[in-house]
């Protein structure tokens, strides 16, 4: 009882901040010529963790896109090294939790090289497949009214049309995912935008799905991120987060740390080229809040029925909740 009080304690500020914020909009927008100057020096003052440096806020949104844009082209191949192809599960995992239907729209944000929304559509057209079958079981013996029924429902309506839209801030990210498109053949379905996730440029109430996964942790203020996840949902639409977090086994706790410091970095310089790169990757999974922490945010950012599982023992969390 005690827990769900503060998560109503949590959401009751937050609605009441929200309408501070509503009512003050107009003075803010009359006011901010005059002091763009002064929210400018601010923002300079600031200060946020890129890995374990502590740099500008201004200055890391720079540096994570400079980390991706070395990266783009063993990206890849670099997930495979690391995770040593677990990675592929957790997306599949992902993928079978959202369980999305013929003409679900989703919204793939910081996603890169396409994984998630390549194996969304793949799913989406096997929902389809197999709806077909089944309606072909059922009409084995139809009569000619079914039959009738039938050719008129597919003028009027046709197949529910399921669309992916691929959201990243990185052009070079972006160029990988269209190259690896356009080999396996994918067209119909599927979009890619450039776009800042504290700052979609989509409307409001756009998508039944958001999912990001393994970006978050890169974004310089995830509340703002959040925020922007709930504004282009649809009500009654997912927030799906598939992101590293807490190991919670002591014994593997050592031998993942183990692993990330002394392995991660050398596989980088081996196969990307990039050492520091993959040293800043492995830093920013120690700085982002555990499961618990970041489970508060999602509520914080007005989602319900937040939840979390834990994936390889807590290696990765995958988080889920939903905009009413």
């Amino acid at each position: 009882m005690s827990a769900s009080m503060r998560v109503l304690v949590r959401r009751a500020t937050r609605l009441s901040d929200r309408n501070i914020q509503l009512s003050a909009a107009a003075a803010r927008a009359s006011a901010r010529s005059s002091s763009c100057r002064c929210f400018s020096d601010a923002a300079e003052d600031r200060s946020t963790h890129f890995g374990f440096e502590t740099v500008p806020e201004t200055e890391k949104a720079k540096r994570v896109y400079k980390v991706f844009e070395n990266v783009a082209q063993r990206y890849d191949i670099m997930n495979d090294a690391m995770s040593l192809g677990i990675h592929r599960v957790w997306k599949d995992m992902l993928l079978h939790a959202m369980h999305p239907q013929p003409g679900v729209r989703l919204l793939d944000v910081a996603g890169g090289t396409g994984d998630i929304s390549f194996r969304f559509l793949e799913y989406v057209h096997s929902q389809q497949e197999r709806q077909k079958r089944r309606a072909a079981r059922s009409m084995q013996t139809p009569s000619w009214q079914d039959i009738s029924n039938n050719y008129s429902t597919e003028d009027e309506d046709g197949p529910l049309e399921s669309r992916a839209v691929v959201c990243d801030i990185n052009k070079e990210m972006l160029k990988v995912g269209k190259q690896k498109a356009d080999s396996m053949g994918i067209s119909t379905g599927l979009s890619w935008v450039v776009g800042d996730a504290e700052e979609l440029p989509f409307d409001d109430d756009q998508f039944d799905i958001y999912t990001i996964a393994f970006g978050i942790r890169n974004v310089t203020h995830i509340d703002q991120a959040l925020q922007e996840a709930l504004r282009v949902l649809k009500p009654g639409g997912r927030f799906m987060c598939l992101e590293f977090s807490k190991v919670t086994n002591p014994v593997l706790a050592r031998l993942y740390d183990a692993y990330s410091f002394q392995m991660i970095p050398v596989l980088g310089e081996v196969i990307a080229g990039d050492w520091k790169s993959y040293q800043y990757l492995v830093e920013s999974i120690r700085k982002f809040p555990d499961q618990e922490e970041f489970t508060e945010m999602i509520e914080d950012a007005g989602f319900y029925c937040v939840q979390h599982k834990n994936l390889t023992g807590g290696v990765v969390a995958l988080h889920s909740g939903f905009k009413l």
